[in-house]
């Protein structure tokens, strides 16, 4: 656990008893503050009654005795319309805040002698995987590793920073809504695309929280292959901020650093004429790097540096994995690891389970599970690695359904349709085979078989382009039940990747 300073004495309205409120509150009782919590679910409050914290209905609470809120990352800031527990936090005058915030105090407060350098990801797809990749590339190195946040373990779980030596954290939108003085040291941005908007307000309000994360980072890690992205680097390229530009497609950015003004890379990566005097030039991440990089599938390429092949690494197959591998090697790079080190920590990534699992291999068929796509752009970067696929998708539809994945119809053998989404997925798959399976276990099934009657090589993918809570509680969920349905079928199982 991570104490939380800086309240001593003071009583804290907390709201919100999932993971992370739980979590705070001991936080903040172990660094001396008083906890007050409170959730509109009995269980939860009745779980804080029973570790012997104060359980308060905030709604009758004098709001004038709080040092602070500590809102859940569930309960919304802003919109729909402010969290009742907001309103009465401003009407007093109380800071509202989450914990990546008590995280970031909490490190403020640490000398810097023992304070542990903080890696943090955030982005709409590719953020677990990358901040996985960046932990175990970390720890194969032989450095201290912890790794939470909005993956795995919550943020103040996470060990005491004397234990410490890098933290490694994945933050979303709305745990980036709740900062104001968080500061790591490598701060990373995937992409954007829309999503939560609901939450946000609009496409303004989810890119202005993404952005939160380079508020006071030490180095900047920006994907620039969309236009929030690359208007994102802009502003910090213009306000002199060190870091490094990473695309995937380098002669169509839309970022000026790497637009057509840009000299043309070789095949090799070098540039065929100096980087400098470029007016939106970065400084690099570390010596001997450019403050640019780009990727192809299986390879990564710094401009007027190396070329670095990731061929062998059978865990991170596409242009959005070599995507992935470029942050983590410029973030492995950034906090010390050697250029060896790093390659071998990405050739050896295991993989993230539910995000391009390989689950299992019957006969010629490989099974990769994709649930955590739960959305079409997500749903994009999996069925852009194979040629052919036999594709599992559906559940609960998010605003335009897989519209966008049309041009990636073709690459489609059959579809396998499940969940609510299986009846308006079928209709706009059109001429494109597909067949409404209802629920995973059929869909794995007729999946299974089409694909072995193909007579060759095929892939059998899970990528749902959908939420999950149709039929199942989250992406985990759904991955597992996927699992289980290859492996009944006698599929002999597989490690991640």
């Amino acid at each position: 656990m991570i104490p939380v300073p800086g309240f001593e004495g003071q009583r804290v309205a907390v709201f919100g008893l999932g993971r992370s409120g739980i979590t705070a509150a001991r936080a903040l009782h172990a660094g001396g503050a008083i906890p007050i919590l409170w959730d509109d679910g009995v269980s939860g409050r009745m779980q804080a009654e029973a570790e012997g914290f104060a359980v308060e209905d905030l709604s009758r609470a004098d709001w004038s005795q709080f040092a602070a809120l500590v809102l859940s990352p569930g309960a919304p800031l802003t919109h729909p319309k402010p969290h009742w527990t907001v309103d009465k936090a401003k009407a007093a005058g109380v800071e509202v805040i989450g914990d990546i915030e008590l995280f970031a105090r909490a490190m403020a407060r640490t000398p810097g002698t023992v304070r542990p350098k903080v890696i943090a990801i955030t982005g709409t797809n590719g953020k677990s995987t990358t901040t996985a990749l960046i932990g175990w590339v970390l720890k194969q190195a032989g450095l201290k590793v912890a790794v939470g946040g909005n993956i795995g373990i919550g943020v103040l779980a996470l060990p005491a920073p004397a234990e410490v030596g890098v933290y490694v954290i994945e933050v979303s939108s709305y745990q980036l809504d709740l900062t104001t003085g968080f500061a790591p040291d490598v701060a990373i941005l995937t992409n954007i695309s829309p999503d939560h908007l609901d939450r946000h307000g609009g496409m303004e309000g989810y890119v202005a929280a993404k952005a939160r994360i380079f508020a006071h980072a030490g180095l900047s890690l920006v994907g620039v292959d969309e236009e929030w992205g690359s208007g994102i680097a802009a502003i910090l390229a213009s306000e002199g901020r060190n870091g490094t530009l990473i695309s995937a497609h380098p002669g169509e950015s839309r970022d000026p650093v790497l637009s057509s003004e840009t000299p043309a890379l070789q095949e090799n990566g070098q540039s065929d004429h100096p980087q400098t005097g470029h007016p939106k030039d970065w400084v690099p991440a570390f010596a001997g790097m450019s403050g640019k990089m780009w990727v192809s599938p299986g390879r990564l390429s710094l401009v007027g540096g190396p070329s670095i092949d990731l061929a062998a690494a059978r865990s991170l197959p596409g242009r959005h994995n070599a995507q992935n591998a470029a942050f983590a090697y410029a973030a492995a790079r950034a906090v010390g690891v050697p250029h060896d080190a790093a390659i071998e920590g990405l050739l050896t990534f295991p993989g993230l389970a539910h995000r391009m699992e390989h689950v299992g291999t019957l006969g010629k068929v490989r099974f990769i599970n994709d649930s955590k796509a739960t959305n079409a752009d997500a749903a994009r970067q999996a069925l852009s690695s194979y040629e052919r696929s036999f594709w599992i998708a559906g559940g609960r539809a998010k605003a335009g359904g897989i519209d966008e994945l049309e041009d990636l119809f073709p690459r489609v053998v059959e579809a396998f349709l499940i969940g609510e989404a299986a009846g308006p997925f079928a209709a706009r798959l059109g001429d494109t085979p597909h067949r409404i399976s209802g629920d995973m276990a059929s869909a794995v099934q007729a999946a299974a078989e089409a694909a072995a009657a193909s007579g060759r090589e095929a892939v059998v993918l899970l990528s749902p382009a959908a939420a999950s809570f149709d039929q199942y509680p989250d992406f985990e969920a759904r991955g597992e039940a996927f699992r289980a349905a290859v492996l009944n079928l006698g599929a002999t199982p597989s490690g991640h990747g």
